[in-house]
């Protein structure tokens, strides 16, 4: 079968191109090897779906070359895609710092993306793996863009064939425009595959090394038990890393830390690396240990600290950074003060490493950029051949970013498929 547009992955960039395009009016199909389309749209946001941010800004993303993003997250903003939900009537609100959820459940995205394929002629297909992709030869008499030949034979049309293989029989399809919008390898369990890379591979596409990106902390050494005995609090801290702050909640697990703020320094994290974590961003506490050690001398440190932790947290903490220390503040000299305030204020932490793709939002690295127009999404290299989505080496920071780059990405390529 013929189609003029082939995109391969039904997640949100996918989704968002092949709607585009049918507006367009070019036959488009969508090929998804999973049994449902938009799974990860469906689990995030805690299933409602943060789907954009109002401060969308090109600093907010990580890129080999941070320039990329510039002019696909110009073309298609925040405010168009806001204006979408508002035309399928979607509730939704602010949840913190520009972050849009749905009032509702994520389906209500998910549900509006296909309505608009559907209404535009798009056909999706699941449950279909692409086993093989060729790249068919052009006719040199009318040249590898001659898009407005007359001719309707297939190596004039149909630039790409792709071979699957489906559950009642295998079926070939040849398209114009092919494009790949697969994902990373972020929660495999979704049907996250490196299939993406591999056809970047087969058409000599350089590659970054790929990592799990906004991702939990592991802990392997002896605070480990202290993760597990407050697995479930969380404070409000600042973290740093490698040149960058994050300010949010931080969540104790059993395997580690997570919550916000560690999930957003993770992107900038290097095995071996140091975090700098303010668990008290808004006291000096040295400042504040002087004065109470002079107002209220017979305080417990714990009971100190617990002013702006829990008990329990503050038990486990001191417990564990001071286990040799003076019970009271009357007892502290001005060492043991400052050496308090800077655990707390700027304490040094090592992780273990991270959970990885498994529970990862995104994939860092990925295509290198540098081979893909960033006006239309194709391969330099490649005519008819389109990357958009996570595949790409462009990752947001946590907060509607990533969704906001599928669906600029996608509405970019889908102008020129």
């Amino acid at each position: 079968m013929k189609y003029d547009v082939i995109i391969i992955g039904a997640g949100a960039a996918g989704l968002m191109c092949a709607a585009i395009a049918g507006q367009r009016g070019r036959s488009v199909l969508v090929l998804d090897h999973a049994n449902k389309a938009g799974k990860k749209i469906l689990m995030s946001g805690g299933g409602r779906c943060n789907f954009t941010n109002y401060y969308v800004e090109p600093d907010r993303y990580l890129c080999h070359n941070p320039h990329f993003c510039k002019s696909a997250l110009s073309r298609y903003t925040q405010w168009d895609f806001i204006g979408l939900v508002d035309k399928h009537n979607i509730p939704y609100h602010e949840k913190q710092l520009g972050e849009l959820f749905c009032d509702n459940k994520s389906s209500d995205i998910l549900e509006m993306l296909l309505s608009e394929c559907n209404q535009a002629g798009v056909d999706v297909q699941l449950k279909t793996s692409v086993n093989s992709i060729k790249k068919l030869e052009i006719d040199s008499e009318h040249g590898a863009d001659d898009r407005n030949a007359d001719s309707n034979t297939d190596c004039i049309n149909s630039r790409y064939k792709l071979i699957t293989s489906k559950e009642d029989s295998r079926t070939d399809y040849t398209c114009e425009s092919l494009v790949i919008a697969t994902g990373g390898l972020s929660i495999p369990t979704l049907g996250a595959t490196g299939f993406g890379y591999q056809v970047a591979e087969q058409f000599k596409l350089k590659t970054y090394a790929t990592r799990a990106g906004l991702v939990p902390f592991t802990i392997t050494n002896q605070l480990k038990d202290v993760c597990i005995a407050l697995s479930g609090s969380s404070c409000e801290v600042t973290m740093e890393c490698s040149d960058q702050s994050f300010r949010g909640n931080m969540l104790f697990t059993h395997r580690g830390l997570s919550g916000p703020a560690v999930l957003q320094i993770s992107s900038y994290w290097q095995p071996g690396k140091t975090l700098t974590i303010n668990l008290l961003p808004d006291i000096d506490l040295a400042q504040v240990l002087r004065e109470t050690q002079h107002e209220r001398p017979k305080l417990s440190v714990k009971k100190f600290i617990a002013q702006w932790l829990t008990q329990k947290m503050s038990e486990q903490l001191v417990e564990f950074f001071f286990p040799a220390m003076p019970q009271t503040l009357a007892e502290l000299n001005a060492e043991q003060m400052d050496t308090i305030a800077e655990q707390f204020n700027a304490w040094q932490l090592a992780p273990s490493g991270t959970e990885g793709y498994r529970t990862a939002e995104v994939t860092l690295g990925g295509i290198d950029t540098d081979e893909v127009s960033s006006k239309t999404m194709m391969a330099k290299n490649q005519p008819g051949l389109y990357f958009i989505g996570e595949v790409l080496d462009v990752t947001g920071h946590l907060g509607g970013f990533n969704f906001q780059w599928a669906w600029a990405s996608g509405w970019a390529a889908a102008q020129y498929v």
